[in-house]
């Protein structure tokens, strides 16, 4: 505003609560023992202080309520309350008030007044009310700026605004990794660190996926035919402390068949993180659109379908492989099986498995025998294109497979 405006006299007031919930009194207790000189003055005393728990005088938090004494601390995700009040100081009526509450961020200029029209008229001593709301979606700096525009009694038009800035910080650390396992599911693993200065009530943690996949939240353990919280009964979250959160993905059974699709997926979905503070205020986050990095097939893959957990020494055991076509083009693939020196192929080696068509896949059974102990790997698969010159997987997976068998 100009240097006029800011000398003028106005004839309305405008004062802007910000509305939070209260806090917990809390008090210093202090105790002596009953020799010490004071002797029991200071339990009496906490025993008269109107502000602590009849019987638990020594604890901090008390019984009573206290209004915040500042603007506090406000939180990304946090829905920002305020109050505005225009009070008529003068002993005239005046006419034609238009309150305007913005809300100026980064990036844009927000409304938040709740109507736009003006009230015909205010009387000494009244005043007009209104209570804006926001669900606060950026950090950094924002100004709430509220401005009056009125009439005398005389027909002057007169105009004012008062700003208030305020900092919106960051409650939450998310950190996402993924891991893409050897069929097309992708497991997703959520670090959520809180990074205020009080517990958060963590009310919610789910992952909206995108179109083509289906979730599985994997944070929670069957008990006594009961799903029970990994994180135990109480799901709070103290200061600087952080939780772990895991969700399998897997393709909807229209996408699963079209390797050439999922093959170039990306975008996997987003986080919806739901909280609340003390007494019950409610902050919501939700993360951009997560994307992982595509994992490289190649122009073929194989996966393993079926595998046993333990086989037998010397014993063959039958396992199935699945191939999948991700390229472009038609192939005619030959299978060659090369022993290793704790697993045996059984069958026959250089044998033609027909042609592929771009996408599609086939499923080969196998039989194999192992003649050292312990944990092993499956490899020596060779796959050759004869439409192309010979290609190898050189640990003839993608993710290596294992099996464990025992010796007896």
């Amino acid at each position: 505003m100009d240097v006029s405006q800011a000398k003028q006299e106005h004839l309305l007031a405008l004062k802007v609560m910000r509305l939070t919930k209260p806090t917990l009194f809390t008090n210093l207790p202090v105790t002596c023992e009953e020799r010490d000189l004071p002797g029991d003055l200071f339990a009496r005393l906490m025993r008269d202080d109107p502000s602590t728990i009849k019987g638990a005088e020594t604890l901090m938090l008390g019984e009573m309520l206290t209004l915040p004494q500042n603007f506090g601390n406000i939180f990304l995700g946090e829905t920002f309350s305020s109050y505005i009040s225009v009070h008529n100081d003068s002993s005239q009526v005046v006419k034609d008030i238009l309150v305007k509450a913005d809300l100026q961020t980064s990036s844009q200029r927000l409304n938040l007044s709740a109507s736009n029209s003006a009230v015909a008229e205010l009387k000494p001593e009244c005043c007009i009310d209104d209570v804006i709301h926001h669900e606060v979606k950026e950090i950094g700096t924002h100004i709430l700026v509220c401005a009056v525009s009125y009439t005398t009694q005389y027909g002057e038009k007169l105009y004012f605004r008062k700003f208030f800035k305020f900092q919106v910080l960051k409650p939450l650390d998310v950190k996402t990794k993924f891991y893409n396992a050897e069929t097309d599911e992708v497991f997703l693993e959520a670090q959520i660190q809180n990074i205020t200065t009080s517990p958060m009530f963590m009310e919610k943690v789910s992952l909206e996926p995108s179109m083509m996949y289906n979730v599985t939240e994997l944070n929670t353990v069957t008990l006594q035919d009961h799903g029970v919280s990994t994180f135990g009964k109480m799901s709070y979250l103290q200061p600087m402390d952080t939780r772990q959160y895991l969700y399998c993905l897997k393709p909807k059974p229209e996408y699963a068949e079209k390797a050439g699709v999922i093959k170039g997926v990306t975008v996997i979905g987003k986080l919806d993180i739901v909280w609340k503070t003390n007494l019950g205020e409610r902050g919501r986050l939700q993360t951009s659109q997560l994307q992982r990095m595509a994992p490289g097939y190649g122009d073929i893959r194989l996966s393993m379908e079926v595998i046993p957990d333990t086989v037998n020494l010397e014993e063959p055991f039958n396992i199935r492989c699945k191939i999948t076509n991700c390229s472009e083009r038609t192939m005619d693939l030959l299978v060659d099986m090369i022993n290793t020196s704790s697993v045996h192929w059984c069958g026959v080696s250089g044998r033609s498995l027909g042609k592929l068509s771009p996408g599609a896949s086939l499923s080969l059974p196998l039989t194999l025998l192992a003649s050292v102990q312990g944990l092993q790997s499956i490899s020596g698969l060779r796959l050759t294109d004869s439409f192309l010159k010979p290609f190898q997987r050189t640990n003839g997976v993608p993710h290596t497979a294992h099996c464990v068998f025992n010796a007896h």
